[in-house]
């Protein structure tokens, strides 16, 4: 198999993950892209980030962070904060009902990854996987590399 058919293998698992994460927590009104930034913000020191390293984390703009932060601060599940020393900077914060959904959507991310995953793979194959996209993530993204485990 050549690496650009690898590529697209990739692209096709990539979006079947998505579907399943989508289906499992929407009944938590969420989708993979929502949980990923309640995730990222409730790993953050104090719960809190700046946007720009929220952004860094998602690998995208921060405008592009800024689009997905929005429906999640009208929900009221984040909210976007003055950095205490740099005026010209802002920080995302989860709120108390933020960090209560992100937690019980984790049960339903780890159901929806056990299900999917292990119904597929050994776990040898789950480990090699994980290194293999580690591999790949690095290359692409270096340190800015999403870590929810």
């Amino acid at each position: 198999m050549s690496a650009f058919a690898t590529c697209l293998q990739l692209v096709r698992a990539t979006a079947e993950v998505r579907r399943r994460f989508d289906a499992g927590l929407s009944i938590h009104g969420l989708s993979l892209s929502d949980y990923t930034i309640l995730r990222i913000l409730a790993d953050a020191p104090a719960g809190q980030l700046r946007r720009v390293d929220v952004a860094e984390r998602l690998g995208m703009t921060p405008s592009g962070a800024t689009r997905l932060l929005a429906p999640l601060e009208a929900r009221g599940l984040a909210v976007r904060l003055q950095h205490p020393s740099d005026a010209r900077a802002s920080l995302s914060a989860l709120t108390d009902e933020g960090r209560h959904l992100v937690e019980d959507a984790t049960t339903t991310a780890e159901e929806v990854a056990d299900r999917f995953v292990e119904a597929r793979l050994a776990s040898a194959e789950i480990v090699s996987l994980s290194e293999l996209l580690v591999q790949i993530g690095r290359a692409s993204c270096r340190d800015s590399v999403l870590r929810i485990v």
